[in-house]
C-alpha cells in the first residue's frame, strides 16, 4: 500500500514532468514561428514584427529546421566561437577579414576574396530573365561586404544562379546569393549554399531595410555573412543584424511583378517559398561607374 510520503513523492514527479512537456510545448510553438534564410536565409513575422533568418553557412535541413527560431533569415550552422569570428574591416590597415565557414553548408569554392578591398566599386549589376537590377553600392559604409559581392561576381559565382525565396505580400523581398539553389519549390536545401567563408556585418549603425534596399543575408550568430543577400521592394521592420550594402536605382519594378505572381507550393509555411515566376541570375557585374 502507498503511504502518504509515496504519494507526496509520486505528485512531485508528475507536477515536474508536467513542467517539462510544457516547456518542449513552449519550444515547438517557438520553432514554428515562420522565418529570411543564409547558411542560409528566410523572412519571418513575429507578434507583427518581420525577422530576418539568414542563411550563408550550411547544414542538412532537418537541422536547419530545429534550428529556426523567431530572433534571425535561419541557420543550420553552429554558431562560431567569436575568437574564430571574422573580424571588421581595420581602418588603421584598410583590410578586411575572411575566414573559413568551418561548419557552413554546401559550398561553390572559389577562394577567399582579397584582404585589401577595392573602393572603387560603385555600382553592381544583375543582369536576369527578366532584365537588368542596377544597384548603387555603399562602398565605404559596406567595404568588405563590397568586396565579397565584387569578388564573387568576378569569379562568375553568381551565373545561372537562381533567386530562390520571395517573400508575401507584407514581407516584401526576393532573396538570392546561393549558387546551388533550384528555387523549383521541392527542394529542400535551398538557402543553404554559400562561398565556403564568412565576414563581418558592417554598416548596421541606423540601418533600414526600405525598398530598394539590398542587404545580405545572415544567420542569428553574428559574422556569419557569406554570399546571399535580399532584395526588398516594400517596407520591413527587421533588427539592424543585416548588413545593407546598396540601393536599386533600375529595376526594382522586376519584383513587383514577380511578386504578383505568388510563389510555389512547398514553402516555408510563413507564406514565402519559391517564386512562381522564377528569377534567374545569368551574371553579376560590378564596376567603377555610377
Amino acid at each position: 500500500m502507498a503511504t502518504g510520503k509515496d504519494r507526496q513523492k509520486q505528485l512531485a514527479r508528475e507536477h515536474y514532468e508536467r513542467q517539462i512537456r510544457r516547456r518542449a510545448e513552449r519550444q515547438a510553438q517557438q520553432k514554428k514561428v515562420a522565418v529570411v534564410a543564409t547558411t542560409v536565409g528566410v523572412l519571418v513575422v513575429v507578434g507583427g514584427i518581420f525577422t530576418a533568418v539568414a542563411v550563408v553557412g550550411g547544414g542538412d535541413a532537418k537541422t536547419q529546421a530545429a534550428a529556426a527560431t523567431p530572433s534571425a533569415p535561419a541557420s543550420a550552422s553552429a554558431a562560431p566561437s567569436a575568437a574564430a569570428g571574422p573580424k571588421p574591416y581595420d581602418a588603421a590597415t584598410g583590410t578586411c577579414d575572411y575566414v573559413a565557414d568551418a561548419n557552413g553548408g554546401p559550398a561553390k569554392n572559389v577562394g577567399m576574396p582579397p584582404a585589401k578591398p577595392d573602393k572603387n566599386a560603385k555600382t553592381m549589376t544583375l543582369e536576369t530573365n527578366h532584365g537588368d537590377i542596377v544597384v548603387a553600392l555603399d562602398t565605404a559604409k559596406a567595404p568588405c561586404t563590397v568586396n565579397s559581392m565584387a569578388f564573387l561576381a568576378k569569379k562568375k559565382f553568381f551565373d545561372g544562379s537562381k533567386c530562390h525565396r520571395l517573400g508575401p505580400a507584407n514581407f516584401p523581398m526576393l532573396q538570392c546569393g546561393d549558387p546551388l539553389a533550384k528555387a523549383d519549390g521541392k527542394s529542400q536545401t535551398d538557402g543553404q549554399g554559400g562561398p565556403g567563408y564568412r565576414l563581418a556585418e558592417e554598416n548596421l549603425s541606423g540601418a533600414k531595410y526600405t525598398r530598394g534596399v539590398v542587404a545580405m543575408a545572415k544567420s542569428q550568430a553574428p559574422g556569419t555573412t557569406g554570399s546571399q543577400f535580399f532584395i526588398i521592394f516594400g517596407d520591413l521592420q527587421l533588427p539592424a543584424e543585416y548588413t545593407p550594402f546598396g540601393t536599386v536605382t533600375k529595376g526594382i519594378e522586376i519584383l513587383d511583378d514577380v511578386s504578383k505572381k505568388g510563389v510555389l507550393p512547398g514553402g516555408m509555411g510563413d507564406g514565402s517559398g519559391a517564386p512562381k515566376d522564377p528569377v534567374d541570375i545569368k551574371h553579376v557585374t560590378i564596376s567603377g561607374k555610377s
